[in-house]
């Protein structure tokens, strides 16, 4: 298979290019042609030798997503079900706010972590995404708002898989999508979510990117979160909370952390009071999402008058909280819903 045009960042273009006997300012070029003027195709890239552009086409995949479907919710949110060259499936989503465009982009197809509330993991892990592929996802995303005059404003590494689970394409992605020479995404609009993998985490906060680390918490005692999260048997909260200390510590980046209140699991307030315990000393948001419906999991969510008093009781304690606004639960687009569709016609 070949590999995607998109999966390299400007410096390993400029390597590649020189090795072929190019100047390495043909780097720049592409990334224009790529990023800046959407071209649909190398031979679009007229100001490329011809030898070159027919080169890279036979060595290189322009295209490596085909769109399956597409869905719009009532709310404006987009989902797009994207078929890979090897038939693997996945999801990205396009959520409308006031502050622009943003872009949730899957990482894995499928997932390996088996939490207890989220539809990704139900049929295991398949394989990494490539950074190529992720880059992909974003500007077919940019394509379609294109046509509206509008942008990417923002990307969340919230699709299915975990992100940290594919560091190295992960973060070549990231390169990418923020090369000044390239789509030119800032680094703060960028936000990673991880189930707690602490080594990762460590290696994150000493790369000093910048980025907005969200971390699914979900539970205040180790006892539930083992129950609705298996990474917490080798990561259990007190040494991931350590690793968050560390992140803030080196990037000065404020941490969020997702907690998703399961009716009858997690959302009493003295759970709340437990949770502002745990983070009184670590600068951090609470983003409180009530928890979607996946129907293998038969799972509901916390009642909205709960919901208000255990935000009301994070507040009360000091800790900043708000409650996630649900975008395109309708079309099974939202938060712990997105999954790999196999064989989705």
């Amino acid at each position: 298979m070949k590999p995607s045009i998109y999966g390299y960042r400007l410096s390993e273009w400029q390597d590649y290019l020189a090795s072929i006997g190019q100047p390495k300012f043909r780097a720049v070029q592409i990334y224009h042609w790529l990023f800046q003027n959407r071209a649909d195709s190398l031979q679009a890239m007229s100001d490329l030798p011809m030898l070159m552009r027919q080169s890279l086409d036979a060595s290189m995949q322009f295209t490596s997503l085909q769109e399956v479907t597409r869905q719009v919710s009532k709310d404006g949110t987009i989902k797009f079900l994207f078929r890979l060259p090897d038939q693997a499936t996945i999801e990205t989503v396009i959520m409308r706010h006031d502050y622009g465009n943003s872009v949730c982009v899957s990482t894995q197809v499928g997932c390996k972590m088996g939490c207890k509330f989220c539809a990704s993991t139900l049929g295991g892990l398949v394989r990494n995404v490539t950074a190529g592929e992720m880059v992909e996802q974003v500007m077919m995303c940019q394509r379609l708002l294109d046509r509206e005059g509008e942008r990417v404003s923002s990307v969340v590494l919230m699709g299915s898989g975990e992100p940290l689970e594919n560091y190295e394409e992960a973060m070549r992605f990231i390169d990418i999508i923020t090369d000044q020479e390239g789509l030119k995404i800032g680094q703060r609009h960028i936000t990673v979510s991880t189930v707690g993998l602490v080594p990762a985490i460590y290696r994150l906060a000493d790369e000093m990117r910048g980025i907005t680390l969200a971390v699914s918490l979900h539970a205040a005692d180790d006892e539930t979160r083992s129950k609705m999260m298996p990474v917490n048997r080798a990561y259990d909260i007190l040494s991931l909370l350590e690793a968050c200390k560390y992140y803030f510590d080196k990037t000065g980046r404020r941490i969020t952390f997702e907690y998703a209140l399961i009716n009858g699991h997690n959302d009493k307030v003295e759970d709340a009071r437990k949770l502002a315990a745990l983070l009184r000393t670590i600068p951090c948001h609470v983003n409180l999402i009530p928890v979607n419906y996946v129907p293998e999991r038969n799972l509901t969510r916390t009642p909205q008058d709960q919901i208000r008093e255990f935000a009301d009781e994070l507040e009360r304690q000091h800790i900043n909280a708000t409650v996630r606004r649900e975008k395109g639960s309708d079309i099974a687009a939202a938060c712990g819903q997105l999954r790999a569709q196999h064989g989705a016609e």
